[in-house]
């Protein structure tokens, strides 16, 4: 026992011994938060008497989501859960159809851009896969896809949502980072999360190609008019909601609390939503939002726990050793790769956040960029296996297997990591449309 204390003494023996924790606590099947504040409890009492670290932990857990800003969390989470009940999704669908109807694989290319005109109403990859799978696999299906192509193209693009704001984990970032800009990582998100989608449509145009996947036939004047006069309502609460962040009229949680109430009244409207599934969303993102909360506190434990022990200090300074700027980013980002693929986005950013923005800040990364890049990252990690969000939804949704659906996404995932590199290497995707607005210095 005095040799394992005597090695957690050291910080890269503390760091060993905590993810070893957490990780073979995960194998068993604890709850990821409770995994998180278990083994970061039991590395803080080597450092302080079990009284205190349990005092400073219940602390660290309530200050750790004692924020206003986190409040923006739970509504933009039930602003998208009456979206996917209350007949808004389908008539972004129908939008999307006129748009992608002209290429080949039109159907395929619909559900991408649907995922991305839901995500950015949204803000939730999962909700998006969950709303556009449900109603673009049967579709595609009745024209000959193949159901393990189209999931693979629900996939691959529902992660889109988490970059085109409102962005729950945009937000998640802002927190943890020390402040960063909301209103310029949300714009700074455009840029990659239309690259994604469009690195995503190239493939679909190969593969249609390939294999004869047509494109559907011109539509009417008037019912293009139709369609787009049926979704301007649902599109007008981006230019609402985003925009009145963008030029300060309120903050990001004033903003979410404005998203909910327009998604309901736009719902009241539409009329496809009864009492009882109101309730049921409200039920659902209470349930979500509790989720995400106690990880936040839970992860609030294991950062303190990190920089008393001076893990932070002892990763920076081994991938600071490398002295290239080109090298260290490559080094990230194939570090958050394989966090995706065990582990899902939300702990991921709360975890290594802290561990990776002073790295990023000491070779010149702005933080706005590095955010970009971690959610891009992570989002990729949502659709592989074995703990992929979106991989999981996605199937359920298409009625297959996990090993069903893994061959067709690894073109996707492909195309997606060369969007990240890009994204990675050229800030100007990023940060190009922040600094025109004059969210961020020049």
């Amino acid at each position: 026992m005095d040799f394992l204390i005597d090695y957690m003494l050291d910080p890269a023996g503390a760091a060993v011994v905590l993810f070893a924790l957490f990780f073979g606590l995960l194998t068993l099947g604890t709850p990821i938060s409770i995994a998180i504040g278990v083994s970061s409890l039991l590395v803080g009492m080597v450092y302080l008497p079990s009284d205190v670290i349990f005092f400073i932990g219940a602390q660290k857990m309530f200050s750790g989501i004692d924020s206003f800003t986190l409040l923006a969390i739970p509504f933009f989470v039930l602003a998208g859960n009456i979206m996917n009940k209350g007949g808004i999704a389908i008539r972004l669908i129908n939008l999307a159809k006129l748009l992608g109807g002209r290429m080949p694989g039109a159907l395929a290319h619909t559900n991408v851009i649907a995922n991305m005109l839901f995500g950015a109403i949204s803000g939730s990859s999962i909700a998006a896969a969950a709303a556009v799978g449900g109603v673009m696999g049967p579709l595609q299906a009745k024209e000959g896809y193949d159901r393990r192509f189209s999931a693979a193209v629900n996939i691959a693009s529902a992660p889109t949502g988490i970059l085109i704001p409102p962005s729950g984990p945009l937000i998640l970032f802002s927190l943890v980072s020390g402040g960063t800009s909301i209103s310029a990582l949300f714009m700074g998100g455009y840029g990659p999360g239309l690259l994604m989608g469009l690195s995503v449509m190239i493939v679909i145009t190969i593969i249609a190609w390939r294999r004869g996947y047509r494109s559907e036939g011109r539509a009417s004047i008037g019912e293009v008019l139709r369609t787009f006069w049926a979704a301007l309502p649902s599109l007008l609460m981006v230019v609402v909601v985003i925009g009145g962040i963008a030029i300060g009229a309120f903050t990001a949680t004033e903003g979410a609390a404005v998203a909910v109430l327009y998604s309901f009244l736009l719902s009241l409207l539409y009329r496809m939503a009864s009492w009882h599934e109101y309730l049921e969303a409200l039920k659902s993102s209470t349930v979500t939002s509790c989720s995400i909360l106690f990880l936040i506190a839970a992860s609030g434990i294991m950062s303190y726990v990190m920089t008393i022990a001076g893990i932070p200090d002892i990763i920076a300074d081994g991938i600071l050793s490398f002295d290239n700027p080109i090298v260290i980013l490559l080094i990230m980002n194939i570090s958050l790769l394989i966090i995706g693929f065990f582990m899902d986005l939300t702990p991921a950013v709360l975890i290594f956040t802290p561990i990776f923005l002073p790295i990023a800040q000491e070779i010149g990364v702005h933080p706005v960029h590095l955010g970009i890049m971690m959610i891009f990252n992570l989002g990729v990690g949502s659709m592989t296996p074995p703990v992929g969000s979106v991989l999981f939804v996605g199937c359920a949704v298409a009625g297959l297997r996990i090993d069903q659906v893994i061959r067709p996404i690894l073109p996707f995932f492909l195309a997606t990591s060369f969007a990240l590199a890009l994204v990675t290497y050229v800030p100007w995707f990023t940060l190009a449309l922040p600094r025109f607005l004059g969210l961020m210095q020049p």
